[in-house]
């Protein structure tokens, strides 16, 4: 795949692309998009954020230069066209590979600012330089959109657990053999029910729910890595109207207390679309901004705006942004599927909503308006290649085409894998998972695989995601539909199910994971019409409870053993012949050993 990207590098000949300056102008073809990549293929040493040509950088950006290990920064001179010199202090990342300098006062809307710096990379001492251009920021609309009504049925409910409130998960085609060992990793949002991330097994059953405030939702969890350990990472915000999210990305451990976040940098906010943690403790993720601009030469106002898709690399431990790149300055207008539309909100021309570093020096991203994916060159932020959209450095063969695409990877043996929606507006009848095989001499994409759920037809207008599982099996979510299903390398379902219908549901993964939660097992006691008791326990989390005891007596300090159980879901009940005043419960694992105890109560 190295060899591929390398040799793949797109300059094209960009005569009569519609470029859009900033508002109250009209840039012509060679403007902003051409002296960008210009600008972005000068021999910098490093790479330097905001990349050089940015035509809309934050006014609180901070200047990365991010390099190989033990890069330094010697010295550096921020001069703004209108703010003049800027003093700042330099941060290390914790990575060891650069610095970002920090200036003291923001920089002025629509100014230019240019950047020099002395950078020591191993013995050598280099110059490095950059120069961008401020936004001028667009107002942005706080309208989320409407709860769906979905089923009041689909809710599940716990005596034990009574402020937990999440959909229902509905197994549709259990488990075959050869299905990939785990635990499904969910976020539902919207119709009936809570938000929030969620656990369960390939039964359906819950095993932990992590209920979020009214009004947040969560995406992405996933299970990944973290100073060498697994974690729990997902982004919660604010689900916004224009498309995109306001929030901030967390990493749980596996007692489900919060251990690091993950926040924008630059003064913009995290987007739900992408969260990805690196083995170098840092994070690939992006955040939407709207950005006034003059969309007359596209067909819209000229005072309009346009929502910019950004991507940064954030170093977990200090929060400084190491990497910033633009869609607006490398995307061309002319590469939209997307209609401008009225004045009411910004043109979301790009939205780029997955990203994927890669070996050599690059990073993938899946802009879904444009109908392709492209390859950046991290130092210089240029595109070396666009595979689909009209622009594309292939030639797609047949079944290669894609339409409104998310979660784009790399895979091994050089293919690509993504989820094709084909939708909003449906340009295919069902949406696919598809695998594709870039061939670097030729220039063209063959269609390895495509995967599509023969029971229902299922075409997602948005979000969704095709997840590579040990044994050659694929995981596809559906996003803005609550299906998720399984199959084998030849395309058989393994595994099918759904949430609540009108339930939404970002990315759907699954994985191995172990948690004990760090707050002790939750009771509840009923007492039965006959006498005796009904016992309800829980656990939120815990994944190796394999029995139940019960406890009760006269007081809390006289429990004596009076039942035991074995675990029979998220919640057991056991029913105890005889009242006592006070009652708890112990967790049993399979060995027998008490790993975790209630507070007694009374019955």
């Amino acid at each position: 795949m190295s060899r591929l990207r390398a040799v793949m590098t797109i300059i094209g000949a960009l005569a009569g692309t519609v470029v859009l300056g900033a508002c109250g102008t009209t840039a012509p073809a060679r403007s902003a998009l051409l002296e960008a990549d210009a600008a972005a293929a000068a021999p910098n040493p490093l790479a330097v954020s905001p990349l050089p040509g940015t035509p809309d950088a934050s006014a609180s950006s901070q200047i990365s230069f991010l390099g190989p290990s033990g890069t330094r920064v010697l010295a550096v001179r921020v001069l703004g066209s209108r703010s003049g010199a800027h003093a700042g202090v330099l941060r290390r990342y914790s990575t060891g590979t650069g610095e970002s300098f920090l200036p003291a006062r923001p920089f002025a809307p629509g100014e230019r600012v240019t950047v020099r710096a002395r950078v020591r990379i191993g013995a050598l001492t280099r110059v490095a330089s950059t120069a961008f251009t401020v936004a001028r920021q667009a107002p942005i609309l706080q309208k989320q959109f409407p709860l769906n009504p979905g089923d009041p049925k689909a809710v599940q409910h716990y005596i034990s657990a009574p402020a937990l409130a999440p959909s229902t998960v509905r197994i549709t085609t259990a488990a075959r053999p050869g299905a990939a060992p785990g635990l499904l990793m969910l976020a539902p949002y919207q119709g009936r029910g809570a938000a929030g991330p969620m656990i369960v097994d390939q039964s359906g059953g819950l095993v932990w729910f992590h209920q979020l405030a009214r009004e947040v939702t969560a995406t992405n969890l996933g299970v990944q890595e973290y100073e060498g350990r697994p974690v729990l990472v997902w982004w919660q915000g604010r689900v916004l109207q224009l498309g995109f999210g306001q929030g901030e990305n967390v990493l749980y451990d596996s007692s489900y207390r919060q251990i690091a976040r993950v926040r924008a940098g630059n003064g913009y906010s995290a987007d739900l679309h992408e969260v990805r943690l690196t083995p170098q403790g840092t994070a690939w993720i992006d955040a939407f901004n709207p950005v006034r601009m003059n969309l007359a030469s596209a067909g819209g106002v000229s005072g309009g705006s346009l929502s910019d898709s950004i991507i940064q690399e954030v170093d977990v431990k200090s929060g400084l942004v190491m990497w910033e790149w633009h869609a607006l300055g490398h995307i061309a207008a002319g590469e939209s599927k997307n209609p401008v539309p009225g004045s009411s909100y910004p043109w979301d021309y790009a939205h780029v909503n997955s990203v994927d570093p890669g070996p050599s020096g690059d990073v993938l991203l899946s802009a879904r308006n444009t109908w392709a994916l492209y390859d950046v060159d991290i130092r210089s932020g240029n595109i070396r290649w666009r595979l689909g959209g009209v622009r594309s450095s292939f030639r797609l063969g047949p079944g290669a085409q894609f339409f409104w695409q998310h979660d784009a990877e790399f895979q091994p043996n050089g293919l690509i894998s993504l989820f094709d929606n084909g939708s909003d507006p449906p340009k295919e009848k069902q949406s696919r998972g598809v695998l594709l095989a870039p061939n670097a001499a030729a220039h063209t994409v063959a269609l390895v695989k495509a995967l599509t759920n023969p029971r229902i037809t299922l075409l997602a207008e948005s979000q969704g995601n095709m997840l590579s599982l040990p044994g050659g099996a694929w995981l596809l979510g559906y996003g803005r539909l609550p299906n998720f299903t399984e199959f084998d390398s030849a395309g058989n379902v393994l595994l099918d199910g759904t949430l609540g219908r009108e339930v939404q549901n970002f990315k759907t993964t699954l994985a191995q994971w172990s948690g004990r939660p760090a707050a002790p097992p939750a009771l509840a006691a009923q007492p039965l019409a006959g006498g005796g008791m009904l016992i309800a326990a829980s656990w939120n989390g815990a994944t190796d409870v394999a029995t139940w005891r019960v406890l009760a007596g006269a007081s809390p300090a006289s429990l004596t053993p009076v039942a035991t159980a074995a675990r029979t879901g998220f919640e057991t009940r056991i029913t105890v012949s005889a009242a006592r005043p006070y009652v708890s419960v112990q967790a049993l694992d399979a060995a027998g050993a008490v790993i975790g105890s209630s507070a007694a109560i009374k019955a």
